[in-house]
């Protein structure tokens, strides 16, 4: 939506707050409260959008008028943590759908291509996953455990460890956009091509399923979170290729702590996808139907937050639908 749009949709709410707050007419806490959290949405979108402009110049001096009034005397509101996951963030993320599905390209694609060179060369598994991976894994599978190697830690060790690296994953794949975006590409086609390869791997012996089903379990979200990692990287990268009408720093800039807030947004999944890991993928006595739940709710909560809740909010804070 162009800023002059935006402006005629909304600036008489604007005006009517801004006399109620100017000529201290009583408001009850409830329509305060709501006004707030309104000029405050349009606020986030105007800094996404319009970063500078006087629209969003007003606006910050709007919700800091209705700030004072309604937080004198009171500490910062302790809610701001969860305001910026249930709604600045999902907001502010709608711009990046285009990156966000990039990414996914990208990596569907490199994994494929592993799956593919595992297929046609013998030694490519082994040279991906390591001959000490590749040998356990060979002895579990006679030993008719195949996923034995998610029972060797224990639960708090592997949890720890799995998100820890999982997290350092996701910060390479965005710092790595300072490469022009291909370091960020470097770091999918790795884990992609790993992952093509490893399920190929299990295909192979005749477990594609009994490794799916396991894997998955955690992976849903892991995979998910390494790819919007990504899209963060090639967020930085486009604001080095592509400044538009900004100088290069400035854009840099601007890249830079755009991709940080979606980095810090995929690391309570990272906790969860560690926690499902460490505590719940070893458990491969499991009954099939209670792995398929957890994987299909684990995807539904991914394309939910990340996909739909950015369109919805957009929808009902933009375009007024």
């Amino acid at each position: 939506m162009r800023e002059a749009a935006f402006v005629k949709q909304n600036k008489d709410k604007w005006l009517k707050f801004e006399s109620l707050l100017k000529n201290n007419t009583h408001i009850s806490p409830d329509e305060l409260s709501a006004s707030y959290v309104e000029i405050t949405d349009h606020l986030s979108y105007a800094n996404t959008f319009y970063r500078g402009s006087n629209t969003a110049k007003y606006l910050n001096d709007l919700a800091s008028q209705a700030h004072r009034k309604i937080y004198k005397n009171k500490k910062e509101s302790k809610n701001k943590f969860i305001l910026f996951y249930t709604k600045e963030f999902p907001l502010f993320f709608y711009q990046y759908q285009k990156q966000l599905l990039f990414s996914f390209i990208v990596f569907a694609l490199f994994a494929i291509i592993g799956a593919y060179s595992a297929a046609n060369d013998d030694s490519f598994v082994r040279a991906v996953l390591g001959d000490a991976y590749v040998n356990s894994t060979l002895n579990n599978i006679e030993n008719n455990d195949p996923m034995a190697v998610y029972k060797q830690a224990s639960e708090t060790d592997m949890f720890l460890g799995i998100t820890i690296n999982n997290i350092r994953v996701g910060l390479m794949a965005f710092t790595f956009g300072v490469l022009a975006g291909l370091g960020t590409l470097v770091v999918i086609m790795q884990n992609a091509i790993m992952l093509g390869s490893f399920q190929y791997f299990f295909y192979d012996k005749g477990l594609l399923w009994a490794s799916a089903r396991t894997i998955w379990i955690h992976g849903t979200i892991e995979i998910s979170v390494i790819i919007i990692a990504a899209c963060a990287g090639l967020v930085v990268g486009r604001s080095i290729l592509f400044p538009k009408t900004y100088s290069r720093l400035q854009s840099f800039v601007t890249g830079i702590k755009d991709g940080l807030k979606i980095v810090i947004s995929t690391v309570p999944f990272f906790i969860i996808a560690g926690f499902l890991e460490g505590f719940v993928t070893r458990h491969t006595e499991m009954p099939d139907i209670l792995a398929i739940l957890i994987i299909t709710l684990s995807l539904i909560l991914i394309l939910w937050y990340y996909v739909l809740l950015p369109h919805r909010l957009h929808k009902k804070f933009v375009d007024g639908k």
